[in-house]
């Protein structure tokens, strides 16, 4: 897939894998809310899995916030791991990240577009995302504390 970067002010985001500081990136997911002790072995394997979104300070080009969406790119997207540095927050940086993401090309004309908040649901409503109307018509299996279990195969 082609790499796609957009500009804003001091920023940067990116597509480019290869720009991603994996280590920053399972850090954050390790201490997040959904993915607490996330091992390393799977933040890479999700991320060579999905189309993925760094931001970054464009002048020392160190990452300051990442999303990353799982699609067919044809009729359905999920959006997870989402995230800007506490110390870059307040500044646009999570606007800008979702502007990127919803003007990507490969995303345009999904059927669906899908994501989990507990805490953030009014970014993600200033791009169109909203309470699913059916939630009766939703399953899930969803394994609570899964990254806290101890493995039973080598990760």
């Amino acid at each position: 897939m082609l790499v796609q970067e957009w500009r804003e002010g001091d920023y940067l985001v990116s597509t480019d894998l290869k720009k991603l500081d994996i280590a920053c990136i399972h850090f954050e997911l390790s201490h997040s809310y959904w993915a607490e002790k996330i091992s390393r072995h799977l933040v890479e394997k999700s991320i060579q899995n999905s189309l993925c979104f760094g931001a970054y300070h464009a002048a020392s080009g160190t990452l300051v916030g990442f999303g990353r969406v799982v699609s067919d790119f044809a009729t359905f997207a999920y959006l997870g791991d989402v995230f800007v540095l506490s110390e870059h927050r307040g500044r646009g940086i999570s606007k800008f990240l979702m502007q990127c993401i919803m003007k990507h090309p490969e995303l345009q004309g999904l059927r669906r577009f899908c994501l989990g908040t507990k805490d953030a649901h009014t970014l993600y409503q200033r791009f169109g995302f909203k309470v699913v109307k059916e939630p009766n018509n939703w399953m899930e299996i969803n394994v609570e504390d899964i990254y806290l279990q101890k493995p039973s195969v080598p990760m």
